[in-house]
């Protein structure tokens, strides 16, 4: 059942103008809401801009100096200081150091217990929203702290590449303790998409993989002991526990920010001569050959929020619409990818570029794995007739996934980070 316009509109920047851009409808009673246009879309226009409501950094992206505003996810790093730790050359300058936007003067920490803003209104916001609840004022660096406990306990648990956070239920759990109105937090959240109990226990699965499913119980002990609050019981009994893990699971929209990267972009616009082009150019090729070598693939600040018009949008192997964070916080812009008429649903892909270009059974696979459901977009419509066959790239990878030990090596490899 689809949630009033008011609670599905309630977070985007423009309710008025979104709510006359676009629908959210039932279709049927398997793919259930669907986020439909109300009017025609562009190539490359803007759908709609909404903030999340609730956001939080990953925990190993945190613990491994991805530096982040506690509220917003706003890099706080400069480009410049971002550059030399992911290339880990110290002396390294950026030509062009003006384009960046990170203003650390701005900066501000909690005087409690120093988790960092990017400016005195994300303070106040966290503060406001469910800082007062989850601040650990001098208690931060105690390990004994339950807070802290529950945190250890996640990291040990849920390595990289991470997909999701326990910090989000507790700040879900912290605003309804927080809000003047608390059951209108709790109405919110539960428009966001439920499970059956079999699909809850394969989400779960999924998170924590078979390694560690059994430490759901010890996970749901110590989410009791840092936050247990009377009202939200049901949250923290097993069954609801499980149900809020498999909300977040299902639900939550990843969350990338970059001061370098909106650097690169920043000079990717500049209208230079051509040999200055190509020494800047080359000179951003280099860097990130330096940065691939030095730390691979983990280049962002990363976390996960709950977006309540976004989750409506349902999957596609050939999208319409993809969601990004242009404003290297986490607002999310919902951009239209193609024309998009009125009355066409708009579609979103749960997939990367690469695994789109996969075969009909490799996607599918993916999916089921994933996000419990079977594909029946367009493009899997018409490719019904093919061979059931894994795509040879994906047969490349369960290769190596076999030949990889897990738990100390995937450790290991995030120490090098």
């Amino acid at each position: 059942m689809a949630a009033p316009v008011d609670d599905m509109f309630s977070s985007c920047v423009d309710s008025v103008k979104a709510a006359s851009a676009v629908e959210v409808r039932f279709i049927d009673s398997m793919k259930g809401k669907g986020l439909f246009a109300k009017r025609s879309f562009k190539k490359g226009d803007s759908i709609f801009l909404e903030r999340p409501l609730i956001s939080a950094q990953f925990l190993w992206n945190s613990l491994y100096k991805y530096k982040a505003c506690d509220f917003c996810l706003r890099a706080l790093e400069t480009a410049e200081d971002n550059a030399r730790r992911l290339s880990g050359v110290p002396g390294l300058r950026l030509p062009h150091p003006e384009l960046c936007r990170v203003r650390p003067e701005l900066h501000q920490a909690c005087p409690q217990c120093q988790v960092m803003y990017c400016s005195s209104e994300c303070r106040q916001a966290a503060a406001d929203q469910y800082h007062q609840v989850l601040c650990l004022g001098p208690s931060h660096q105690d390990p004994d702290h339950p807070i802290n406990k529950l945190q250890d306990a996640w990291r040990s648990v849920h390595f990289p590449p991470e997909t999701s956070s326990i910090m989000l239920m507790a700040r879900m759990v912290a605003v309804v303790k927080q809000a003047k109105d608390g059951a209108h937090w709790q109405t919110l959240f539960s428009h966001f998409c439920s499970r059956a109990a079999n699909e809850e226990d394969e989400i779960v699965h999924k998170l924590l993989g078979e390694k560690f499913r059994g430490q759901l119980v010890v996970l749901q002990s110590l989410f009791k002991a840092a936050l247990y609050d009377e009202q939200l019981s049901r949250w923290f009994v097993p069954d609801g526990f499980r149900s809020l893990f498999a909300l977040v699971g299902t639900n939550g929209q990843g969350i990338g920010t970059s001061s370098l990267s909106q650097w690169v972009h920043a000079c990717d616009a500049l209208e230079l001569p051509a040999q200055q082009r190509e020494q800047l150019d080359s000179f951003i090729d280099q860097l990130y050959k330096d940065i691939e070598k030095e730390t691979g693939d983990f280049l962002n600040c990363e976390g996960s929020g709950l977006f309540l018009l976004q989750s409506s949008c349902n999957h596609s192997c050939v999208p319409n619409a993809e969601a990004s964070f242009p404003d290297n916080n986490f607002l999310l812009q919902l951009g239209a990818l193609r024309d998009i008429s009125a009355g066409e649903e708009i579609c979103i892909s749960y997939l990367d570029c690469c695994q789109r270009d996969r075969s009909r059974h490799s996607r599918h696979k993916i999916l089921r794995e994933n996000y419990l459901f079977v594909c029946s977009c367009p493009k899997c419509a018409a490719q019904m007739n093919e061979l059931d066959v894994t795509s040879d790239e994906e047969e490349e990878e369960e290769g190596e996934a076999e030949g990889e030990a897990e738990g100390d090596e995937m450790e290991d490899e995030m120490t090098d980070v």
